[in-house]
């Protein structure tokens, strides 16, 4: 078991990561961890050309190969990113888009090698109806949809101030059997 942990939040060490450490000590211990920030790996703002030329993309260099190869690395995607205007953060959405080329790089064969990979959501949230959270769990849910993997199940957690997610009793409960379900299943 590969995990990739990747850090949504323009905040280091904020909610959001609190919540993902919390669950990551209670990955079995010959799950490997990785860790990305995403914000320490920019992209630049995806460019859509699927509809000009041949409709593939360049080989990715720099930030974009180590994602890449971090992500086609990894048996689960665990995306944590807070909820910003009820979806996934700009970093985040921004690291998705590129998952289009990603599609189209020759060679890559990106959606094959996805293909049986399970992804899951964490993420801290200022709302006290979790409803509100559901669009971002539904972007997260349909891509993996998308890319014939499984769905893992999310981690949610109340946290406003920085640390308060530390204090959400039922968060922090659930961080302990968030990945249960992976360990029972590998």
């Amino acid at each position: 078991m590969d995990f990739l942990f990747l850090l949504g939040s323009t905040r280091r060490d904020g909610n959001t990561e609190a919540l993902a450490r919390q669950a990551a000590t209670h990955l079995p211990a010959e799950a490997n961890q990785s860790w990305l920030r995403l914000s320490d790996l920019p992209l630049p703002t995806f460019g859509d050309v699927r509809h000009e030329g041949e409709g593939t993309y360049p080989q990715p260099v720099d930030n974009e190969r180590v994602l890449l190869e971090a992500t086609l690395g990894a048996s689960d995607l665990v995306i944590a990113s807070p909820l910003y205007w009820y979806s996934v953060s700009a970093s985040t959405k921004t690291y998705l888009d590129h998952w289009t080329a990603w599609l189209r790089v020759p060679g890559a064969d990106f959606k094959n090698r996805m293909r049986g990979k399970t992804m899951w959501a964490i993420t801290a949230h200022t709302s006290e109806d979790t409803a509100r959270v559901e669009p971002l769990l539904g972007t997260l849910r349909l891509t993996a949809d998308y890319m014939g993997m499984r769905w893992g199940g999310e981690l949610l957690g109340y946290g406003n101030r920085p640390g308060q997610v530390l204090e959400d009793a039922e968060a922090l409960a659930r961080a302990r059997t968030l990945f249960t379900s992976r360990a029972v299943r590998a």
